[in-house]
């Protein structure tokens, strides 16, 4: 089984980084899917496709395809295509949002969704809906300096690795690890300073997978419900930014989905960080929120309280510090 997970991370890695290049030298001498800048915005296309690679290559080593890897594949393939067509040209918030709501209805069709007992099954769906548009859109939210959507997911994929490991969750492990390899490929060529972006199909696409990945995890044996609040903690870091964002923007009688440079990442940059260490710093605080997310899952519930209470506690001491940086709107 071992060996098995370490082939499939070496083939997503080893498959992105040529495709990748291959992509960027066909996007610069086509001038197709470049931003205004000149930049090549064909990241996301070599992620979704390395991705897919190793989870075939997955299915072949276990001589068949899973039915949620099956149904990832092909919801999180709406979101490349729709992303595609959104970097070549953007689309406004309501079909953005309408394309997600079709990518998350075949999510569940594919039968990824929560499984809370007792919730009801229409409670149930409706919670995976919340859940999945609001992690894509999180992670797209992040896409603001080099390197840090793909670290972020590179970092979270791990940990969701972990604990599908430790829990007995085999494909969900396998998946992560595709995920994970696929966007550490694509560092390669977007760690600061970057020779090409994801886009937004990049970005999307990654937000959206590891929010299914989230869903398809087994977490809280019978005695220790607290470990339900494991995805979001491993999540904490786009979770917070997204959250830190909207209350500034809506204190700041802002729309809430407005762009502007008031993110957490941003931030850094305004108090003389440098892109690399302001990418750092958030991937430094995303690695402490998927430790909590990985103690959480396997300690009891009165201990989890505790780590729940510090990474609270933690989230408020950045916030506060961040929100006091004047930013130029």
């Amino acid at each position: 089984m071992l060996i098995n997970y370490f082939l499939i991370t070496a083939a997503g890695f080893a498959i992105s980084i040529p495709l990748i290049y291959l992509l960027e030298k066909v996007s610069l001498k086509s001038r197709i899917l470049t931003a205004h800048s000149g930049m090549p915005l064909v990241g996301g296309v070599g992620i979704t496709l390395s991705f897919i690679f190793a989870c075939v290559f997955w299915s072949f080593l276990n001589s068949g395809m899973p039915q949620i890897v099956k149904g990832i594949i092909l919801s999180s393939s709406v979101m490349l295509i729709f992303g595609v067509l959104d970097d070549w040209q953007e689309f406004s918030v309501t079909t953005k949002f309408l394309v997600q709501l079709v990518a998350t209805s075949l999510l569940v069709i594919s039968g990824i969704k929560t499984q809370i007992v007792y919730a009801g099954a229409a409670v149930n769906i409706i919670i995976t809906f919340i859940w999945v548009l609001g992690i894509t859109n999180a992670i797209n939210h992040l896409d603001v300096i080099d390197g840090l959507a793909a670290g972020v997911t590179a970092i979270v994929s791990l940990a969701f690795f972990l604990v599908s490991f430790l829990n007995g969750n085999m494909h969900t492990g396998a998946i992560s690890l595709s995920l994970a390899a696929a966007s550490l490929g694509f560092l390669r060529y977007n760690f600061p300073p970057a020779r090409l972006y994801m886009g937004n199909s990049g970005s999307h696409f990654l937000g959206f997978v590891l929010a299914a990945v989230a869903l398809s995890i087994s977490y809280a044996p019978s005695g220790r419900e607290i470990a339900l609040f494991t995805p979001l903690l491993i999540l904490g870091l786009p979770i917070l930014d997204t959250a830190f964002l909207i209350v500034i923007r809506i204190m700041k009688k802002n729309q809430p989905f407005k762009k502007s440079n008031d993110h957490l990442a941003l931030r850094f940059l305004f108090i003389g960080y440098s892109k690399k260490k302001a990418l750092l710093s958030m991937l430094g605080l995303c690695l402490f929120f998927c430790l909590c997310g990985i103690f959480l899952n396997w300690t009891p519930n009165l201990w989890g309280i505790g780590i729940l209470l510090l990474a609270a506690a933690v989230s408020l001491i950045i916030t506060k510090r961040l929100a006091e940086v004047v930013v130029n709107d």
